[in-house]
């Protein structure tokens, strides 16, 4: 289509009042309440340019005077808020074991939380779950579908823009069939987001964790799977085929024991230093009761010297990962996650590994986060997606 110098001049007011809102939303669902003086501080905006562009964002729904603010000189200051129930947000979570799922008004504000165990033998059962999940999660927030305007799925693997296509699922049966990802669609909708889990627990590190206020960062996720979000300039990077932090692909290996078939799906790093990995090597060298990873780092708390060595050659192998990572990004952070990343005296393990092995060292810090961490990152991105194309919803044509 040819655009004509009349059709590109009258689109540019449009343009500039989009951006107006956009950034006076930006301001407001981050800092309010807020008035009409400290939104024109704030943006540099002409007051009228902002009395104009509240009016309009008002009309739409998506904000609303909250109150006055008194007790200073002058007439009171009206102050504004976002409206929470201009919209819903749905963030799931799936797991091999679990499924999780949460839904957040456009305030941010949980409305409801479910966890519950998954007994779904393949995609078709599980997408299932999932649906009977979201419908808990709707009736508990007292929400109908149809006010969810925005869904994002934190899942293993990573998605493939170019190829519209999961792949890279580890252990999730069929997950990776593009009859899932077509089945996802029609039960959540074509506006669907899928993100890879690690890559939502990063977002949640940095919107609830030590990531706040730190540009550039790495979530290191170390339990039943390994892999790496990677914040940069304040944004997460996917790379060009979504597969960026697939650390479990990079080619340490330690050991006899390592699962070759493992190795083949999930990377020959995940299979030699996840917790499968561990419970094998306590097994091997005979660790009593060496059931679980979490009982192997128990045992070797408990002074069990092989079990401590096999804890210590696991501490080696993430930080030789960690390492990869410091010298080729160099970031402000690292951020050690998932069940063995938080296990007790594993960070300093770690730490006293990278003083050896890393050209510098950055802050190395465990996750505060809990198991709700790729809900929250989910909800955070389901966040940002609705604000945007709502904000396109404004202005008028």
């Amino acid at each position: 289509m040819t655009v004509v110098a009349g059709d590109a001049t009258a689109a540019r007011p449009r343009l500039i009042r989009a951006i107006n809102e956009q950034v006076l939303l930006d301001h407001i669902r981050r800092s309010g309440p807020i008035s009409r003086t400290e939104l024109a501080t704030l943006s540099g905006l002409s007051k009228p340019t902002v009395s104009a562009a509240l009016g309009s964002i008002e009309r739409a729904g998506l904000i609303y005077a909250s109150g006055q603010r008194t007790g200073s000189p002058g007439p009171a200051a009206v102050l504004y808020e976002v409206r929470p129930e201009a919209g819903f947000i749905l963030g799931l979570d799936v797991g091999r074991e679990y499924l999780r799922g949460a839904i957040s008004d456009l305030a941010g504000t949980v409305r409801s939380r479910l966890s519950v165990r998954t007994k779904a033998p393949d995609a078709t059962a599980r997408i299932r779950e999932l649906a009977d999940l979201t419908a808990t999660l709707l009736a508990e927030a007292g929400l109908e579908a149809s006010q969810l305007i925005q869904t994002v799925m934190g899942s293993p693997g990573v998605y493939d823009p170019k190829l519209d296509a999961l792949t890279l699922t580890g252990r999730l049966s069929g997950w990776d069939s593009p009859a899932t990802l077509v089945a996802l669609r029609a039960e959540f909708g074509p506006s669907l987001m899928i993100e890879n889990d690690v890559d939502a627990a990063a977002l949640a590190e940095r919107v609830h964790g030590h990531g706040r206020g730190v540009d550039t960062f790495a979530f290191v996720s170390v339990g039943t799977g390994i892999g790496m979000g990677l914040v940069l300039d304040g944004k997460l990077r996917h790379g060009s085929h979504g597969v960026a932090g697939e650390i479990g692909y990079l080619p340490f290996a330690e050991g006899s024991g390592i699962d070759a078939r493992d190795a083949r799906k999930r990377g020959s790093f995940d299979a030699s230093a996840s917790a499968a990995a561990v419970v094998r090597a306590a097994k091997r060298a005979g660790v009593r009761g060496a059931s679980s990873a979490e009982k192997v780092f128990a045992a070797a708390a408990r002074g069990d010297a092989v079990a401590a060595g096999i804890v210590a050659e696991e501490a080696l192998l993430v930080a030789k990962a960690v390492c990869t990572v410091i010298t080729v990004v160099d970031p402000e952070l690292i951020v050690l996650g998932g069940g063995i990343g938080q296990a007790p005296g594993f960070l300093e393990a770690v730490v006293d590994q990278l003083r050896r092995l890393a050209p510098v060292l950055p802050d190395v810090k465990a996750s505060v986060l809990g198991s709700e961490t790729v809900v929250a990152g989910c909800l955070a991105a389901g966040l940002d997606q609705a604000w945007q194309q709502l904000v396109g919803q404004i202005s008028p044509a």
